[in-house]
């Protein structure tokens, strides 16, 4: 895919891995970048800073656990702005918790934002994009969503679930010149994991190293695009030898050792 000219839609834009992204495609000629968060301050600052670059910035402080406000968005941004080239599902929340511990609102909210609203904001694009015959989806999963680990149960499952889907979409909207694409980041740097160890001998990668490997994907049209070697080796390791990598995992989970009691945590596209 050539970025140059492109009209982007990023999700979960005011931070983390969703800002990273729209920083590395305005320095890749992005036309225009469409930035979706809760968040509206966030997004105006993101917006100031992208004003040197040559590329046009929109915001959309939108709630996607919101159906009806995300599709009027949705609505008004296309006829205002044109079609939408390209769609980075990023926005994603995480509660880490052993599972015997854990609560049903935060589980609820898991499922609607990496799930519900993911869904959202994708079927609304992508039926405009199969009407002009073209467009570029990309589903952020992660690691975890091929390799499960304690503690992180739930939110391991959304993640699986965005993989599914991602993979049913490809197949579906091929015939519509529709690509359909899953990102893979291993536990990323940003303001909201900064400082917590949730995994022993894990190396957090950068947002903007994962932004760059996202872009190298495009390029590519990678159907899937893993980020970090640690990533790639444990899900090698998990086709050759699962067992080995079941014990890694105990082993390097929060709940081994003195660490049995977990922060719960919350990102925007960060691990």
């Amino acid at each position: 895919m050539d970025i140059k000219g492109i009209t982007a839609l990023i999700t979960g834009a005011s931070r983390g891995i969703g800002r990273a992204i729209a920083w590395e495609l305005a320095r890749n000629g992005a036309r225009r970048l469409l930035l979706v968060a809760r968040d509206r301050q966030k997004l105006a600052e993101l917006a100031a800073e992208l004003t040197a670059m040559d590329v046009e910035v929109v915001t959309l402080a939108l709630d996607l656990r919101k159906p009806a406000e995300v599709n009027m968005a949705i609505v008004r941004a296309w006829r205002s702005y044109g079609p939408i080239d390209l769609l980075i599902n990023c926005a994603g929340v995480a509660h880490q918790t052993p599972f015997l511990q854990s609560k049903l609102p935060d589980v609820q909210e898991e499922l609607s934002l990496n799930l519900m609203g993911l869904y959202t904001v994708t079927r609304a694009v992508a039926r405009r994009m199969a009407t002009q015959k073209r467009g570029t989806i990309v589903n952020v999963s992660s690691v975890m969503g091929k390799i499960a680990a304690p503690t992180m149960s739930t939110y391991s499952a959304t993640k699986f679930a965005i993989l599914g889907f991602t993979q049913a979409l490809r197949g579906e909207l091929a015939d519509h010149n529709i690509r359909v694409m899953a990102l893979l980041p291993t536990l990323t740097d940003t303001d909201m994991t900064r400082g917590l160890k949730l995994f022993r001998w894990v190396v957090p990668m950068t947002p903007e190293q994962v932004a760059q490997e996202l872009l190298l994907g495009l390029r590519k049209d990678s159907a899937e695009i893993v980020v970090g070697w640690q990533s790639h080796l444990a899900i090698l390791c998990s086709r050759i030898a699962p067992g080995l990598l079941d014990k890694v995992l105990k082993m390097a989970s929060p709940l081994s050792g003195k660490s049995d009691k977990s922060p719960a945590w919350r990102r925007a596209g960060g691990f």
